[in-house]
């Protein structure tokens, strides 16, 4: 029992809990049904009451095993229950064990075992009427029938809810490491291409200016601290649950000024304006706009021969809009790479886009439109 509040509510039993009382349910139904009489004039002697209550047992008991032999159990609740009504006197309700155990073949997805076993009941219980059964007209048999292709049905009905849930959370699995290897390449790739221009500058300095060399390696210094920061960060969620968890905020807009500085010390002249009156945003929509303009920084780095880059952040009342120029002369890049592609996906899983050109005056540009409701942050 769980309270919360002043209000008390008890959960169900669940696992081998559940079983039992399954089990104990039936085998009570069962014997108060079909042993009711025993408490009145006596219809058949104590060895038949004996075996009427040993095949009621062994119905009841089976349905314990019925989630690992699901047929097996059905088959065997069968025999049980044919057995009981064909010697016993007293017609009692072990009929629900039978229906119990059909119920989970059909909810394991043994559709064709569970329509199989009902209909051996069915012909089976229609031989005996033809047989002379005066207990089971056709009116008893047509509804017998109409009872059991219920039970399959809804036993197949919660079998297909089970499969669809698993199906989505399958998904969510992997969209969620999508989204981690999205992190980790637009982390990585930011800072190893910086580090590899840094580094590249700092050797051609080596010997003409080592002043400006110990500038870039100390940038690389700055660089790899940062990556491997960020990349603990990302990794956080692989984490083991005893772990403590990271308490860090993810990146957002008011880090792009980190962004900005380590462009610049890769030797980028890089320039950043804000317009509109920034306003707090939901998380996902920060995520993206830093990604973005990260990647965009990256690209600039990998593929350009710019020299300066402008970062613009407009923020509007249900959206915000980034703009990345640079002054390129390079050959033109192409837009179908797994960087721009990312930042593609991730602008329009928030519902904006997300569009790529040459620049107005040379080079290239990525403009992004993410909305964002009402501005209030999104509560996790």
């Amino acid at each position: 029992m769980v309270l919360q509040g002043s209000a008390a509510r008890v959960r169900p039993p669940r696992g081998q809990w559940a079983d039992a009382a399954l089990v104990g349910g039936v085998f009570a139904l069962a014997v108060g049904g079909g042993m009711g009489p025993l408490v009145g004039e006596r219809a058949e002697p104590w060895p038949g009451t004996v075996l009427d209550l040993a095949m009621i047992t062994a119905a009841c008991g089976a349905l314990w095993f019925r989630r690992r032999r699901p047929v097996a159990v059905a088959l065997g609740v069968l025999a049980a229950t044919a057995a009981y009504y064909l010697t016993s006197v007293y017609d009692g309700p072990l009929l629900v064990a039978f229906v119990v155990a059909l119920y989970a073949v059909a909810a394991q997805g043994l559709l064709r075992a569970a329509v199989a076993i009902a209909a051996l009941s069915v012909v089976a219980v229609g031989v005996g009427t033809l047989a002379g059964n005066e207990d089971v007209n056709g009116v008893a048999l047509f509804m017998l029938t109409g009872w059991l292709v219920a039970v399959v049905a809804l036993g197949w009905l919660r079998h297909s809810r089970q499969a669809y849930v698993h199906e989505v959370e399958r998904r969510a699995a992997g969209e969620e490491r999508l989204r981690i290897a999205r992190e980790l390449h637009d982390v990585i790739g930011h800072h190893i291409s910086l580090i590899s221009v840094q580094s590249t500058a700092a050797l051609h300095r080596l010997e003409k200016d080592p002043e400006q060399a110990g500038t870039a390696l100390a940038a690389i210094k700055s660089s790899s601290r940062e990556a491997l920061r960020e990349l603990r960060a990302t990794l956080g969620v692989l984490r083991q649950i005893d772990e403590e968890a990271p308490t860090a905020p993810p990146p957002g807009l008011a880090r792009i000024g980190e962004l900005v500085e380590s462009a610049r010390s890769a030797g980028f002249d890089v320039r950043a304006h804000t317009s509109g009156e920034p306003q707090p945003l939901p998380t996902e929509v920060e995520l993206a706009a830093y990604r973005i303009v990260q990647e965009s920084l990256t690209n600039v780095a990998r593929h350009s021969r710019a020299t300066a880059v402008t970062v613009r952040v407009s923020y509007a009342p249900r959206e915000v809009r980034i703009e990345i120029t640079d002054n390129g002369r390079g050959p033109a890049r192409t837009v179908s790479g797994s960087g721009i592609s990312g930042m593609r996906e991730r602008a329009r899983a928030l519902g904006g886009e997300l569009i790529t050109s040459p620049g107005r005056d040379g080079g290239f540009a990525v403009r992004a439109r993410l909305p964002h409701g009402n501005g209030a942050p999104r509560q996790s």
